[in-house]
């Protein structure tokens, strides 16, 4: 009697393992159909990252004082390289970083200026993930000689 109720709730709890797996969608064809979010909590609050992206902390380094700021953050989450490169170029603006230029092919690179400070974003597809990788610093002061626009002898 016992072997025929552990045979029994062994071949029901194998039963209900396979009906639970019918009809789940994929966290890829989930996030293909939605345009991704910001997240809230941010290391630097005017450089949005996407929701549900992970810091990678062992990789990223960040600065600020007096007014200046200077970091790598890297981050890595799941979607498709197209969100993305169109959830920064949506977002960036609101925090008023102006796109400066993009080179989209494999890796995409983006470079965005503002008053003072440049920031380049870097997404990196692999696999099913991208790591996202922004360096924040300071703009190049120009020099007195490019001020002056005449050669320096």
């Amino acid at each position: 009697m016992r072997k025929r109720l552990f045979f029994f709730v062994v071949l029901g709890c194998f039963l209900i393992s396979l009906t639970g797996c019918a009809g789940v969608s994929t966290k890829e064809d989930q996030a293909e159909q939605k345009p991704l979010q910001s997240q809230v909590l941010l290391k630097f609050t005017d450089l949005p990252v996407p929701l549900g992206f992970k810091s990678l902390l062992d990789e990223s380094y960040s600065f600020e004082s007096a007014g200046m700021r200077v970091g790598i953050l890297k981050y890595q989450g799941k979607a498709t390289l197209d969100q993305v490169v169109g959830f920064y170029k949506e977002q960036m603006p609101m925090y008023n970083w102006a796109l400066l230029n993009s080179v989209e092919y494999g890796d995409s690179m983006m470079n965005f200026e503002r008053e003072g400070e440049s920031c380049i974003v870097v997404l990196s597809p692999k696999g099913g993930n991208i790591t996202i990788s922004m360096s924040l610093g300071p703009k190049a002061q120009l020099s007195a000689a490019k001020k002056a626009k005449r050669p320096v002898k």
